[in-house]
C-alpha cells in the first residue's frame, strides 16, 4: 500500500468517527522522519481514544496494516500512531493548539481531502 492510500484509509476512518479539522500535511522533503502527518482534533478524551482505535482497527481489519508504534492512550491528550510512511497525531483541542504542528512544519505542503478522493 501507499502512503497516499494509507493517508486516505486514515482520513476516512477519522471522519467516520466524527474526528474535527482533519488535516494532511506531506513533509517528505522537509524531514526523513516520514512522508506525511494526519493531525485531528476530538471533542473528549472517549472520543480521541475512539478516533485512534477506529483508525486501528480499520488499517488492521481492512488492510492488513498495523502500526509501528503507539503513544499516549494513557492520557488520551494527545495519540499518536505511527504507519512509518504516515503519523496520525490526534489531539484534544487544547493539547493541538498548545503544540501547533501546523506551524511548527508550515513548510509543509497542505494536501486538501478532495485531492485524496474524500468528500466530508
Amino acid at each position: 500500500m501507499t502512503a497516499q492510500e494509507t493517508v486516505k484509509y486514515v482520513c476516512e476512518a477519522l471522519l467516520e468517527r466524527k474526528g474535527k479539522d482533519v488535516q494532511v500535511l506531506h513533509i517528505e522533503h522537509l524531514t526523513t522522519l516520514t512522508e506525511y502527518f494526519v493531525i485531528c482534533s476530538a471533542t473528549s478524551t472517549t472520543q480521541v481514544k475512539a478516533l485512534a482505535d477506529n483508525v486501528d482497527w480499520r488499517l488492521k481489519t481492512d488492510h492488513g496494516v498495523m502500526p509501528h508504534h503507539t503513544e499516549g492512550f494513557e492520557s488520551a491528550q494527545w495519540i499518536l500512531l505511527d504507519y512509518g510512511s504516515v503519523l496520525v497525531h490526534v489531539f484534544m483541542p487544547e493539547a493541538r493548539e498548545f503544540y501547533k504542528l501546523e506551524n511548527l512544519w508550515k513548510d509543509a505542503a497542505p494536501v486538501p481531502l478532495a485531492e485524496l478522493g474524500i468528500t466530508e
